[in-house]
């Protein structure tokens, strides 16, 4: 009896030493995508009115978590049986983030004659601004999803050749921690001013340490947020372009020469136009067709 417990024991400690191994080597494959994943979320759910900031990124961060369950146990599966629909899901997903990543920069170059009639957000109407948070919450979880597609074929794809137990335990720990630790941090920068008016009124003087580390906070609040979403439109089309490179051989060989992100900022950018392009035809013809 006693001899059966340990020999449990010990491989209890083989499981968790073989997985904390293949962990590291994980989170080190998906480092990349999950700096991406920040710095797309962190724009997405910035923009907001502060007293809904905090429920708006936690409505996102539901999301997400809502998006890993349903892609964890598909991806275990499809690994298993049909890996191929794996890549055929991660280029309908690229195809989407290059699109979005070129829109932005298409709406930058070309400002639309509405948006410069677009009423401010404090003259709105409570309905129009819940609205407006509703659809911008559906979009930032969309996004989530195909993010968090990649960031756990990417951690699967390091482990495939291990048993399944190691597999789920690796990949669905890395899912659940890069859900956390981005949204975390997402938090904390869209709060940063917020964090600076407490260090302002930390104490009664007026010029002490406090004030002016606060007062840097509070006025590098807005510069974060406009970066935020350069950084965002970059990442979208890194990722885009990593994947399409990364699953269609065509397009690796044809920017093997190029320095590794040149070349995926590269194809994201040229195949987010190219859809761009597509879904303009389609739309002019759809208002042609219904006159």
């Amino acid at each position: 009896m006693a001899s059966g417990f340990f020999a449990l024991l010990d491989d209890i400690a083989t499981l968790m030493d073989d997985v904390s191994t293949m962990g590291k080597v994980a989170v080190k494959e998906t480092a990349g995508i999950l700096g991406d994943d920040l710095a797309v979320n962190a724009e997405k759910a910035s923009g907001f009115v502060s007293s809904r900031e905090l429920p708006v990124l936690w409505a996102i961060t539901k999301g997400s978590f809502l998006n890993k369950l349903i892609i964890l146990p598909v991806a275990f599966l499809l690994s298993a049986y049909v890996p191929w629909v794996i890549t055929v899901l991660l280029v309908l997903g690229g195809l989407y983030l290059s699109y979005e990543g070129a829109e932005k920069i298409y709406h930058v170059i070309v400002p639309h004659k509405h948006e410069k009639e677009h009423p401010k957000l404090q003259k709105l109407s409570k309905e129009e601004v819940l609205a407006k948070e509703k659809s911008k919450i559906k979009s930032a979880i969309l996004t989530d999803f195909i993010l968090s597609v990649e960031i756990v074929i990417i951690a699967l794809g390091t482990v495939v050749s291990e048993e399944l137990t190691n597999q789920i335990i690796i990949v669905s720990g890395i899912a659940i921690l890069a859900t956390i630790g981005v949204y975390g941090i997402v938090a904390l920068i869209v709060r940063l001013d917020d964090f600076g008016r407490s260090l302002i009124n930390w104490n009664e003087e007026t010029d002490s340490f406090s004030d002016k580390v606060g007062w840097v906070m509070v006025k590098a609040l807005p510069w974060v947020i406009k970066s935020l979403s350069v950084i965002g439109t970059i990442a979208l089309l890194l990722v885009s372009g990593g994947i399409f490179v990364h699953n269609i051989h065509a397009i690796h060989d044809l920017i093997h020469g190029f320095p590794a992100i040149l070349g995926e900022f590269t194809v994201g950018l040229v195949v987010g136009f190219l859809v761009l392009l597509v879904i303009g035809g389609f739309q002019r013809v759809w208002k042609v067709v219904r006159g």
